[in-house]
């Protein structure tokens, strides 16, 4: 059910947190010294969304594909070239710096390499207390909001007085959690922040970030280029492409019926935990040259690398949109499949 604000226009859900819509962000190409500018490219292509409160919504695609990019204009560490980004009711794009400085103790963002994003110089129990001072907070109670977030992300009483090359790298990232979560935030953009840690340290962090979820009832919108790594953290999935979001639904939408061909290749190019499935399961390898952002192809932008393609897919952009599967999918002929179980079917059951 939507509300009605005050002046009469709709206002957002109960318990929206994020609501993106038709987000445009474009660079300048250089070229070399003094040569000045040799055109543009279109990162991010009329992008939508939204995030509610305790719930994860995973930015999906290959690298390149400009979910961090669509991610830093959420935040505003780049500025969009349009569209809009209504945090909490508020436009976030037209806030001047004064009050954006304010907002963005609402908002947090954790990063992909903790090691790069932590000071080397400053002790933990000094990184965990910079945001509290930088906004103000807390003055003079510090110390006790430190141990806080140590007991929150699980790390020992002791680990204040130490530095970050002192631990490994899943230490590193529940740190960087710890200081993102220092103003007490409502909403979380975590870009990928397991990738760079071992298998089971990313299943650690994972299920770190779902217990902080529930306890403090934080919205996620969680970047990622691997299918299987946000499977089970997920409430909705948007998959990106080139800039657009192609496929988008609940995570039992995407993950067992997904419908765009780009999003069925990167299913089946997930690993599964069942050795016998992995090694005879059938992958989707793309064939077709892979188009770049600076000359993205007419119509749909995957119809270089689709086994389905026709002079349709050339001459229209298909809308991103629901044809009747319970999912939006911008594909002129979209398909919902189960990629994991049609693999399941097709392993042999015996070595």
């Amino acid at each position: 059910m939507t509300a009605t604000s005050t002046n009469g226009s709709a206002a957002a859900p109960a318990g929206r947190l994020l609501t993106v819509e038709h987000l445009v962000k474009t660079f300048a190409l250089r070229g070399q010294l003094f040569s000045g500018s040799t055109g543009t490219v279109q990162a991010v292509s009329d992008v939508s969304f939204h995030v509610d409160r305790n719930e994860t919504l995973s930015l999906v695609g290959e690298s390149g594909c400009g979910k961090s990019t669509t991610a830093r204009c959420v935040l505003r560490i780049l500025e969009p070239d349009s569209g809009s980004i209504v945090f909490d009711g508020v436009d976030v794009t037209a806030l001047p710096a004064k009050e954006l400085r304010r907002a963005r103790r609402r908002f947090q963002m954790v990063f992909q390499d903790p090691q790069a994003s932590l000071n080397p110089r400053m002790t933990v129990a000094e990184l965990l207390a910079e945001p509290l001072q930088v906004h103000g907070i807390l003055r003079g109670s510090e110390r006790s909001r430190v141990a806080e977030l140590l007991e929150l992300v699980q790390l020992p009483d002791d680990a204040g007085g130490r530095y970050p090359h002192q631990f490994s790298g899943g230490q590193r990232q529940r740190i960087g959690v710890a200081r993102a979560l220092a103003v007490s935030p409502d909403l979380l953009v975590l870009d990928e922040p397991v990738s760079a840690l071992d298998v089971s340290i990313q299943a650690e962090i994972i299920r770190l970030l779902e217990r902080l979820r529930a306890e403090l009832n934080l919205g996620f919108l969680f970047i990622a280029h691997d299918l299987s790594v946000v499977r089970h953290i997920s409430d909705r999935v948007a998959v990106m492409y080139l800039g657009r979001i192609v496929e988008t639904g609940t995570a039992v939408q995407v993950y067992e019926s997904s419908a765009h061909p780009y999003t069925q290749a990167l299913l089946s190019a997930a690993p599964i935990p069942d050795p016998l499935v992995e090694r005879d399961r059938q992958r989707i390898v793309l064939t077709g040259e892979a188009p770049t952002q600076t000359s993205p192809p007419s119509g749909c932008r995957f119809r270089t690398r689709c086994w389905k393609a026709t002079d349709r897919c050339a001459d229209e952009v298909p809308p991103l949109s629901d044809p009747g599967i319970g999912h939006p999918v911008a594909c002129h002929y979209p398909e919902p499949v189960n990629i994991v179980a049609k693999q399941a079917r097709l392993a042999p059951t015996s070595p």
